[in-house]
Formats: structure tokens, C-alpha cells, sequence
């Protein structure tokens, strides 16, 4: 694939973390591609209501090359040969992508950029199991397979998503959800007894930036690592050669904001979390309060408010919790904070 040229990002957009709630993909993607337009990131609905396949580990381990899997009562487990467990998701993500293109193909004016989400290989590795049931985190070998693995299977993937979307921008979101606990050392082993050992930090980046070599290859223009805020590894996120981090804004420290504001400084995005969905049920904050809880830290660490268009609005949560009333709703608010911020930019 040729790479597709970056977008200087010069005002604050939105976008939502991938998950979605329903069954049917049709809707999915006509209601994110609508609230999502352009400047706006519409993305790839993940749609784990539809069952086996279509939740994010299933979804990325059907990408592996030369690695089966199936499901087991304790989880997905890696597997000699490929059975309908993969098969299945592999005709879900085919279904998506097919879906993508009828819908991109009805717009009068597509969206410029499109985003797909990716399990990342430390949280893959964690939620995979070998033969004997242990999980595949335990044991380095297998780690650097699936690292591996994942990387050569990006670039059939963002050639099909390109297909699907003729001239648009692709931009991936690596999702490591298990990374603090994979850093930590803080899983269990099967047999609930212990935990597994720590993975070397040096370990985590190489990881990382192997995935995110080949996602550039295949033509990427913006990777992002998404953590959770709890110890999050920024640091090797940026060493990576990621282009930014995604994380939820609702417990970082100052530290952690320090070397936030030094990674937009040396020109990273930032997607920030800002929109706290994690009760489904809850009223959606006021966009003045979500606003002000942005602006307040990027003033008070003295970033001008011309960087501001490093920031990308997203949930705290993925919404496959949420009604598709609610999802969508969440994307309108979204970008309502995406516009007042950009009105702070302008003074």
C-alpha cells in the first residue's frame, strides 16, 4: 500500500473508542459515520453483542497470520488448525468492512479519515491461551509469535479497509487494556494460585513499536496506543513511535498530565478521555463542564491554546453498554465539546 499523507491537526476533533452496542452493523455504521463526519473520526463499530468473533480479542486474532484459534470454556486458546470459532469472526470483520463500502459509497462527501481498532499484542498474548490452558502472557516465546504474528496480518487488513474506503486517511487505535496488570505482574495463572511474571518493560516497547512499523508500512498516517490511566506506560508509548496516546482524563495525576503536555509539546496527540460513560444510565455531563475540565490543566501547565488541536475527544468507555439511543447521543455531545474547545483555541 502507499502511505496516505498526515493531516497537521490544526483544530479539536472527536471520535469514540470502537465498541457499540447492537447486533446490526448497518445501523452502526450509518449512525457513526453521521454524527462523525468530517473534521470529525468516524470508526469501524465493534459490535460485541453480536457473540463469538465479534468481541475484540476474537476480532484481532482473526487477523494473526499463520496462528489459529478457537474458543474454550476458560476463553479464546490458541488451536493447531483453524475451526468456526475464527471462522466466524472472520466473516464478521468481512461483513463490517463490506458494509463500510456500501455505506462510504452512498455519502455525497465521505468522511477524510477512518479509524480501526486493534487488540494490542501484550493484552492479546493475556487474553489468549495455549494448549495447556495457561495463558500465552506466561511464556516469551509465544509472546513474540503473536507480537509477530499480529504485524505481518495489518497490512491485508488496512488493504481492505482501504478498498472499502477509496482516498481516506487510516488511522489505528491499539487498544492494551490488560497493560498495567501485564506490567505489574498482577495476572493469575490458570490455576488461580499465582500470578504471572512481569513482562520487561524494554519487552512491551519492542512489542509495540513492531506492531506499529508495520501498521505504517501498510499505511497508516496517526497510531495510537489506548491504556487505561492507572500506571500508564506514556513513556513507552512515545518510545514505540506511536503519533499519540488515548487514555481516560478522569484519574490522571499531575505527573501524569506533566508528561502528557510534554508529548503534545513535541508535536503527539492527545485523545483525551473526556467524557466520563461509565454508567450508562447517568446523565451526560454539561459540555461547559467538560470543557473547562480540559481547559483548566492545559492552561495551568502553560500549553498555549493553539496546541489545542492535538486533542481528540473521546468517551472514558467504550458504549457497547449503552442503548444505540445513548451511543449516539454520546457522539453528538462529543463533538459539542470538540466545538466549544476549539472556540477556547480562538480566544
Amino acid at each position: 500500500m502507499t502511505a496516505r499523507t498526515p493531516q497537521e491537526p490544526n483544530e479539536v476533533t472527536a471520535t469514540a473508542l470502537g465498541p457499540w452496542p447492537g447486533e446490526d452493523p448497518v445501523e452502526a455504521t450509518r449512525i457513526v459515520r453521521g454524527e462523525l463526519g468530517s473534521p470529525h473520526l468516524p470508526f469501524l463499530a465493534e459490535l460485541p453483542d453480536r457473540g463469538v468473533g465479534s468481541d475484540a480479542l476474537g476480532r484481532t486474532a482473526s487477523l494473526l497470520v499463520e496462528l489459529a484459534v478457537d474458543v474454550q470454556p476458560y476463553g479464546w486458546r490458541i488451536v493447531d488448525r483453524p475451526g468456526k470459532d475464527l471462522m466466524r469472526a472472520r466473516s464478521a470483520l468481512s461483513t463490517d468492512i463490506n458494509i463500510l463500502a456500501d455505506v462510504i459509497g452512498a455519502e455525497d462527501s465521505p468522511a477524510a479519515d477512518v479509524k480501526v481498532q486493534l487488540r494490542g499484542p501484550l493484552s492479546l498474548a493475556a487474553g489468549l491461551h495455549l494448549h495447556n490452558g495457561e495463558r500465552a502472557l506466561i511464556d516469551y516465546g509465544a509472546r513474540r509469535d503473536i507480537a509477530a504474528s499480529l504485524a505481518a496480518g495489518v497490512d491485508g487488513y488496512l488493504s481492505r479497509v482501504a478498498t472499502a474506503a477509496p482516498g481516506a486517511r487510516i488511522v489505528v487505535q491499539i487498544d492494551e487494556p490488560e497493560i498495567a496488570s501485564v506490567l505489574g505482574g498482577t495476572i493469575p495463572t490458570s490455576s488461580g494460585y499465582r500470578t504471572l511474571r512481569s513482562v520487561p518493560g524494554q519487552e512491551i516497547t519492542e512489542s509495540w513499536q513492531l506492531v506499529i512499523d508495520a501498521l505504517r508500512a501498510a499505511g497508516a498516517v496517526e497510531i495510537v496506543v489506548s491504556v487505561p490511566e492507572v500506571e500508564a506506560p506514556f513513556d513507552r508509548i512515545l518510545a514505540a513511535g506511536a503519533d499519540g496516546i488515548a487514555v481516560p482524563l478522569r484519574g490522571l495525576t499531575s505527573r501524569q498530565w506533566e508528561q502528557l503536555a510534554g508529548a503534545v509539546e513535541a508535536g503527539k496527540r492527545l485523545w483525551a478521555g473526556a467524557l466520563d460513560v461509565a454508567d450508562p444510565a447517568a446523565r451526560l455531563p454539561k459540555v461547559s463542564d467538560v470543557v473547562e475540565d480540559v481547559w483548566r490543566p492545559w492552561r495551568q501547565l502553560g500549553l498555549p491554546a493553539a496546541t489545542l488541536g492535538a486533542l481528540r475527544i473521546t468517551p472514558s468507555d467504550g458504549l457497547a453498554g449503552h442503548s444505540p439511543s445513548s451511543a449516539t447521543a454520546v457522539l453528538t455531545r462529543l463533538t459539542q465539546i470538540a466545538d466549544g474547545l476549539n472556540q477556547r483555541a480562538l480566544g
